[in-house]
């Protein structure tokens, strides 16, 4: 005989959270001050975006936004342009783990998420842009500006199945010099390569250190912070970040470098025997170093 009714399939992550709350995430957060922009035809990319932005302090019209980021031959938005809108305004973006728990994590610390699901099917998909400012495990909900409904409280094994469909697309928008809790080494790294790009030197250096304040080992990340500051016209502070990277991984990269901001201090010695490493470096075990490596040698020499 069969059953009358089953019980509705619990996605993973909803089945994890609800039945292991992690340590410090409380049972519910709202962030109700977060902006609400009330998407028009197909503009629900740039009034999910504009939500963000302005909750973190950052001018944002959605209308101008859409002339910047809506391409009309898909009647939507890419997630590329989503993320380069964000740095058109000055915020980084960052891009977040696909885990509900990195979500409730960013909203317990006040970074609205703007998250990409699809409520369609695989197969037939039906894109949309939403911003989750609030989530309630009690009450199984994951609450959103979505659309034209200000607080959208969706139910969380939904939620999770539409997100699930994007790849558990979603970013928080930054001001620079800070990061996102939830946010890996990688996912940093590429916002601030992302962020430099169009950013002035210095805003791209406080980007570069608030990446090595949280990892410092980081080879790219120290060569993009010496990289930042050697544009921004600070060379001892370039050295400084170099030599980190030259002394901890022997860099042929970070070595050459370190020789070029040696040299802008005036200092023919270090920056000599520098250069002469870089070339050492290379020759051993970096070849595609080795040109440059030459080149800056042969400048100072």
């Amino acid at each position: 005989m069969w059953a009358g009714g089953c019980a509705p399939f619990v996605p993973p992550q909803t089945a994890a959270l609800l039945a292991t709350q992690p340590p410090r995430l409380p049972r519910r957060a709202e962030l109700r001050d977060v902006p609400f922009h009330p998407q028009t035809p197909y503009h629900c990319g740039p009034a999910a975006l504009a939500s963000a932005l302005e909750y973190a302090g950052f001018a944002a019209d959605a209308n101008t936004l859409a002339d910047a980021v809506f391409l009309p031959a898909r009647e939507g938005t890419l997630q590329v342009e989503m993320l380069g809108g964000a740095r058109r305004q000055g915020a980084l973006p960052v891009r977040l783990p696909g885990t509900l728990e990195a979500l409730c994590a960013e909203i317990d610390d006040g970074n609205p998420a703007v998250v990409l699901l699809n409520l369609g099917l695989s197969f037939a998909p039906l894109w949309h842009y939403a911003v989750l400012v609030g989530y309630d495990l009690d009450e199984r909900e994951a609450i959103l500006r979505s659309g034209t409904t200000q607080r959208d409280a969706m139910v969380l094994r939904t939620f999770e199945h539409t997100w699930a469909r994007s790849g558990h697309w979603a970013f928080v928008a930054m001001r620079p010099g800070r990061l996102p809790r939830s946010a890996t080494e990688i996912d940093a790294q590429q916002a601030a390569l992302g962020f430099e790009r169009t950013a002035p030197p210095m805003a791209a250096a406080q980007v570069w250190q608030s990446v090595v304040d949280r990892w410092p080992e980081g080879l790219l990340s120290l060569m993009g912070l010496g990289n930042a500051r050697m544009a921004a016209g600070d060379a001892a502070a370039a050295a400084s970040a170099f030599e980190r990277a030259a002394q901890r991984h022997d860099s042929a990269a970070a070595w050459n470098n370190l020789a070029q901001a040696r040299r802008r201090l005036g200092d023919a010695a270090g920056a000599r025997a520098a250069a002469e490493r870089a070339v050492e470096r290379a020759q051993a075990a970096e070849p595609r170093w080795l040109e440059a490596a030459k080149a800056t040698l042969a400048e100072i020499k």
